[in-house]
């Protein structure tokens, strides 16, 4: 790996091989999403317990300070919307050259497979590497589902990252589901897990960030269920503590209520799993 890839690489995953990324990228197919009207102020307080920002090249340079951020991850495809008959018809929107002009630590696309649109999406990200790789910036591959969530089951995420990974992915995104460590253990490269659509309790979360973290994800990047929630910040301190310190999800939901009150609940080594 050349150095400039190996030292973005480390800039997102972290030393003890984890990693915390928030997206803020809703917007580029939904609008102002709730909570997320003004990205700038929601991201803020996270900032300190997130390890990157996933975010659309408007909004990092409309809305995030430059001199107090954390390493980013450019969204580079987009193309559609929610009134738009298909989310899957997707293009590139940014090119490599501005994502070195912004600094970023990798770039992120969307690729929809078993959609009409499956052969165009993959071809975006088989071209996304090839100048990723000229320039040594990583690409991270979201296997997105699109408005059909049900295909959301090992065997299709298990294909949709494997193909991610053929391609050239360097990380691939995708969903939580029963049976995951198939599709980790099918995956050669780093997966990270997507949050899907926001969960009635903040233990719903820790449950499934725990299970996905046991059986292969190296992390997350989830923002919904953080920044949706009416304490964005107890949530996240409760995700980053089964990421990077090994928390069990009842150890989580502890510093989550500790911290809705202002209270700092230590993990105790003798506890984790």
């Amino acid at each position: 790996m050349d150095w400039g890839m190996a030292n973005r690489m480390a800039q997102l995953i972290q030393s003890d091989g984890r990693c915390l990324f928030m997206p803020i990228d809703h917007g580029y197919f939904q609008g102002p999403t709730r909570k997320l009207e003004q990205p700038g102020k929601t991201v803020e307080p996270l900032l300190p317990y997130s390890d990157a920002i996933f975010v659309t090249r408007g909004v990092l340079r409309s809305a995030i300070d430059p001199r107090n951020t954390k390493p980013i991850i450019l969204r580079v495809s987009g193309g559609t919307s929610m009134a738009g008959e298909d989310l899957a018809n997707e293009g590139l929107t940014t090119s490599m050259e501005e994502a070195v002009r912004l600094n970023v630590s990798a770039v992120g696309i969307s690729i929809f497979v078993g959609t009409h649109y499956e052969k165009e999406s993959l071809l975006n990200l088989a071209k996304l590497v090839d100048e990723g790789e000229r320039y040594g910036i990583p690409v991270m591959a979201v296997t997105a589902v699109g408005r059909e969530l049900e295909k959301r089951d090992a065997r299709y995420l298990s294909m949709c990252s494997r193909i991610a990974a053929e391609l050239g992915a360097r990380v691939v995104k995708t969903y939580w589901c029963e049976h995951f460590e198939k599709v980790a253990q099918g995956c050669p490269v780093p997966v990270v897990l997507a949050g899907g659509p926001q969960v009635d309790t903040e233990r719903e979360v820790f449950d499934f960030v725990h299970d996905g973290i046991q059986r292969g994800a190296i992390g997350v990047n989830l923002g919904r269920n953080v920044w949706q929630n009416p304490h964005p910040v107890a949530v996240i301190k409760g995700i980053r503590a089964i990421i990077h310190e090994n928390a069990t999800p009842q150890q989580a939901q502890e510093i989550f209520e500790g911290a809705k009150h202002g209270e700092k609940v230590e993990v105790s080594s003798k506890r984790t799993s």
